[in-house]
């Protein structure tokens, strides 16, 4: 799994991980963004949540990762940002059944997260300086202690989210090296 605040660069080393290690990438945001788009019974509430900053019911967010888990051929999966909260954390092991192996923290300063996300244009209705801040505040407030639970089973990985892209992901390649992913 892999955590950090909107815009610690999760999604980016996603890619790089993607790219070197051969896994497939399963972004809570996309998907939920993706069942908008379908225009599905769920897709409004969706909507509305995301809008307000809050965060979609984990039993649906669980269902949206499963679903695309259970679809796909690879068997080596980064889940980017979920869990955000103990019960979402309590949720996914209920329905799916296991822990992660490993979770990749995303340790960024909220000013740099800001700056990033307010730069990156990519036309998100949450990417405004409003809904950035709740974002953070909902981020800082929840994901604490899921951080924590991961730290004491000795399962996450705090990687420092300052500098260029690549400096980055050299300290995740690190950790998939030492662990031999």
């Amino acid at each position: 799994m892999v955590s950090g605040g909107p815009g610690s660069g999760k999604g980016t080393q996603c890619l790089k991980i993607v790219e070197t290690f051969g896994f497939t990438h399963l972004s809570a945001g996309d998907l939920l963004r993706k069942e908008i788009s379908s225009n599905s019974e769920n897709g409004a509430m969706i909507l509305e949540t995301i809008k307000e900053g809050n965060i979609v019911p984990s039993e649906l967010t669980v269902k949206l990762i499963q679903r695309e888990v259970e679809s796909s051929e690879n068997d080596k999966f980064l889940i980017d940002g979920f869990p955000r909260t103990e019960e979402n954390r309590r949720t996914y092991e209920r329905v799916v059944g296991a822990e992660p192996n490993i979770v990749l923290f995303f340790d960024c300063p909220e000013e740099e997260m800001v700056k990033r996300v307010l730069s990156r244009n990519q036309g998100r209705v949450d990417d405004n300086i409003d809904t950035v801040k709740k974002r953070l505040e909902v981020f800082n407030a929840l994901n604490l202690p899921v951080i924590n639970y991961y730290s004491e089973k000795g399962k996450l990985y705090k990687i420092p989210a300052v500098g260029t892209e690549d400096e980055i992901f050299t300290r995740v390649r690190k950790i998939f090296t030492s662990l031999e992913v």
